[in-house]
């Protein structure tokens, strides 16, 4: 490979969870990265929360750990129950040490985390306020134009650009990368309200002849409540999320404060390639799967610190042919995480059909009942805080 003609070696477009644990990620291994976010603040709400024991442990290998420890929330447990009894439970702490929980965390309070471990590495790493506009592919560097308040269009070259940048990302758009899938008529609303409830800091989810419900406790006091509704809600309000969670099983949110509500609904996509010449996706911006599980964000840091172990090898790459090794080594990466994102995706699915309104609930809670009361409940807990996602079939 020809000495590239660059500003720095990595540019990364989009600074929330995933872009912001690549740019720790490389500046641990020495290189250096520039991350172009267009917002100035971190999300002002809490979205994705949970954080899954494979994510822990790659903190454990950054050092950042503690931080999050400290301002979030510990669940050791899940109970699965119906509206009048329970099913069982999954115990994570039968899960290998030594993060045998999952970690609830607002994304508004990871952002800010990850920020503050970046400023340490590299006070300049984060440019708030850069919008993309696109991108020229050179033979040695790739040049990548953003504007902020202050100026428009400046150009920045790197050696690699990596989208981090979402679901709707501009990068991958730019590259022309395809990008296809499907999407769900599931439909579900979701609010953090006041814990009213007994459950303490363990998760529940009830499964129900109209749908599943799920809450989760969070941090001060709180509590995330996901309801199955039959169809899509624009603009929901705490009247409908708490009629529905009353109709189903008897509890009373109604005059509970809130301090987020919004609907979703369900797709997975996934884009062909995680990698184009000199462009690589990340996170959403490569893959979207179902919210139901909590395992999208958790997703996006594995692949970044696959893709940061093959940027450091490209970087310390001294042999012959190095474009074609640079090219070969994002390309096993491709292949690598694109399986682990089927697999994720097939998982979320499963998830989400347990979930669905059934004609039979007796049957399938009795399939739940003898699954968490057999010798299979620690491949369970595994399974929900994804485990296996390079050994196992599912």
């Amino acid at each position: 490979m020809k000495k590239a003609k660059t500003d720095i070696p990595v540019v990364i477009v989009g600074g929330g969870p995933v872009g912001l644990f690549l740019a720790i990620s490389l500046l641990k291994k020495g290189i250096k990265c520039r991350v172009l976010e267009k917002r100035k603040e971190p999300v002002p709400d809490s979205r994705s929360l949970g954080i899954h024991p494979v994510s822990l442990e790659l903190f454990d290998e950054l050092g950042i750990t503690e931080p999050f420890l400290r301002e979030g929330l510990i669940i050791k447990k899940g109970l699965a129950l119906t509206a009048d009894k329970s099913l069982g439970e999954i115990s994570f702490e039968d899960c290998p040490p030594p993060h045998n929980y999952i970690l609830a965390c607002p994304q508004f309070t990871t952002e800010k985390i990850l920020r503050k471990e970046l400023y340490k590495l590299d006070n300049q790493a984060l440019v708030l306020g850069a919008e993309f506009e696109f991108l020229n592919e050179m033979d040695d560097h790739i040049e990548v134009v953003y504007s902020t308040d202050e100026q428009a269009s400046q150009r920045l070259r790197g050696a690699f650009l990596i989208g981090c940048d979402g679901k709707n990302s501009s990068v991958r758009q730019h590259a022309s990368i395809h990008y296809s899938g499907k999407r769900y008529d599931d439909t579900y609303i979701m609010g953090d309200f006041e814990d009213t409830t007994d459950f303490g800091p363990d998760a529940a989810v009830f499964l129900l002849k109209n749908g599943l419900i799920e809450c989760f406790p969070l941090p001060n006091g709180m509590r995330r409540w996901v309801v199955k509704t039959d169809h899509y809600h624009s603009d929901p309000t705490q009247l409908q999320l708490a009629e529905l969670v009353s109709n189903r099983i008897g509890y009373n949110l109604t005059n509970i404060k809130s301090t987020m509500l919004s609907s979703f609904g369900v797709q997975h996509f996934m884009a062909e390639n995680f990698c184009k010449g000199r462009v690589v996706l990340a996170g959403d911006a490569a893959h979207v799967v179902s919210p139901i599980g909590g395992q999208g964000m958790n997703l996006g840091w594995l692949d970044c610190k696959e893709l940061a172990t093959s940027l450091e090898d490209i970087t310390n790459y001294r042999g012959a042919k190095s474009s074609e090794y640079a090219f070969q080594k994002l390309l096993s990466y491709s292949k690598k995480q694109r399986k682990i994102a089927s697999k994720v995706a097939k998982r979320a699915e499963i998830n989400m059909a347990l979930g669905r309104k059934s004609n039979f609930p007796f049957l399938r809670n009795v399939f739940i009942k003898g699954m968490l009361h057999s010798p299979f409940k620690t491949k369970v807990a595994e399974l929900f805080t994804m485990r296996g996602l390079s050994s196992w079939w599912i």
